[in-house]
């Protein structure tokens, strides 16, 4: 019989648990998800921010072209006119040359006959069109250490012409991101034996840097159309 609350050989009872229906409470929720969330949409936005800057920075720093335009058939562009007038009647060309046609840099070029073929001129055209860097500090350096010292006002920026010791004429001319360059040379024949034949008496060049300067002119105006 129990009579006390125990039992014999068992653990007293000291206290009685009560159990109810209401429960501790809980732990704090973690907020890093949150904090993970929030600096994501940070960092995307700096990315996107930075995305946008460059975008628009690399946008205003590409150079203005000026109007020139590529791809060109420049044989068809070159007429000429006024050195027809000096060199003779205009022969066959000896069609467009490759080039280069890149997302930086385009080159062509073309060349071009002129009076009878074995006492005539040779007429040799170039046009390059720098699509991102500036040639401005490098033309008239390249052009000096080819013996181009003459100033011609009136052409793009810069033109600089030498006239070949009477046989011929250079002309490089920079406008912006374009150059053109304009050479002429004087025809000659070789025997059997390889030594050049005198010539016929040629045409008077004294002052045909006027006749390049005009048709070289009138070329810069046919590549912007």
């Amino acid at each position: 019989m129990i009579s006390e609350p125990e039992l014999e050989g068992g653990t007293p009872f000291d206290t009685t648990e009560v159990l109810t229906e209401e429960r501790g409470p809980r732990p704090p929720r973690s907020r890093r998800p949150w904090l993970w969330a929030l600096g994501g949409a940070v960092l995307a936005s700096a990315v996107w921010g930075g995305g946008l800057y460059a975008y628009g920075l690399k946008k205003e720093e590409s150079p203005d072209l000026g109007g020139y335009k590529t791809p060109v058939a420049l044989c068809e562009l070159a007429q000429l006119k006024a050195l027809t007038t000096v060199l003779g009647e205009r022969g066959d060309s000896g069609g467009e040359e490759a080039g280069m046609d890149d997302p930086v840099l385009y080159s062509t070029g073309c060349d071009i006959s002129f009076g009878p073929g074995d006492s005539g001129y040779h007429v040799s055209l170039r046009y390059t069109l720098h699509k991102v860097t500036d040639p401005g500090p490098e033309f008239k350096a390249r052009a000096k250490d080819y013996g181009l010292v003459t100033e011609i006002g009136g052409l793009g920026e810069q033109a600089l012409f030498d006239d070949s010791g009477g046989e011929g004429g250079q002309l490089r001319v920079l406008d912006g991101q374009a150059e053109i360059e304009l050479n002429i040379y004087r025809n000659y024949s070789i025997d059997d034996e390889g030594n050049p034949v005198e010539p016929p008496p040629s045409a008077d060049l004294s002052g045909i840097d006027v006749p390049i300067a005009q048709d070289v002119l009138a070329l810069m105006e046919a590549l912007k159309k």
